[in-house]
C-alpha cells in the first residue's frame, strides 16, 4: 500500500504540474470589440464567413489586406465579422455604424489599423505579435 501511496502522490504531482502548464498557455482573445456611439460590437471571423468573403472576392482574405483595401471591402469584412454575434446585421447597418464612427473622429486609416487588423488577429490569421509588426509598418507610411 505504501508503494501505491507513493505512486499516487507522484501522479497527483504530475497532474498538478500539467494543470499549471495549461494555465500558463496564452490564449488568443475571443473577440475584437469596436465601440461606436456608446455601443460595443463583438467581431470575429468564423470559417463560414471567411468562406463567404473568399467566394465573393475570389481571393484569399489575406490578399485583400496586403494594402489598405477600399472602404467597401473593409465594411464587408466588418459585416462578416459581426454577423454571427449581431444577428441580422446588414451591410447598410455597417455603413451607418461607420458614419457614426467618423462623426466621432474615426477615419479610414484608423478603421484599417484599429478594426480590420485586430479582427484578423483574433480570427487566427496571424498572431498578436505579427499584428503589432503590421501596425508598426503602417505607422511608417
Amino acid at each position: 500500500m505504501d508503494n501505491l501511496g507513493g505512486l499516487g502522490n507522484e501522479m497527483e504531482n504530475a497532474a498538478e504540474e500539467k494543470v499549471v502548464d495549461m494555465n500558463d498557455v496564452k490564449k488568443r482573445r475571443a473577440f475584437h470589440y469596436w465601440e461606436v456611439a456608446g455601443r460595443t460590437y463583438r467581431m470575429k471571423l468564423k470559417a463560414s464567413t471567411i468562406g463567404k468573403l473568399e467566394n465573393k472576392y475570389r481571393k484569399n482574405i489575406m490578399n485583400l489586406i496586403d494594402e489598405m483595401p477600399p472602404l467597401s471591402v473593409m465594411l464587408t469584412i466588418i459585416q462578416a465579422a459581426m454577423e454571427p454575434w449581431e444577428h441580422g446585421i446588414e451591410y447598410t447597418d455597417v455603413q451607418k455604424i461607420y458614419d457614426k464612427w467618423t462623426e466621432e473622429g474615426g477615419n479610414q486609416m484608423d478603421l484599417f489599423k484599429n478594426v480590420i487588423i485586430p479582427v484578423m488577429a483574433v480570427s487566427g490569421f496571424f498572431t498578436e505579435k505579427q499584428a503589432a509588426t503590421i501596425l508598426e509598418n503602417l505607422e511608417e507610411l
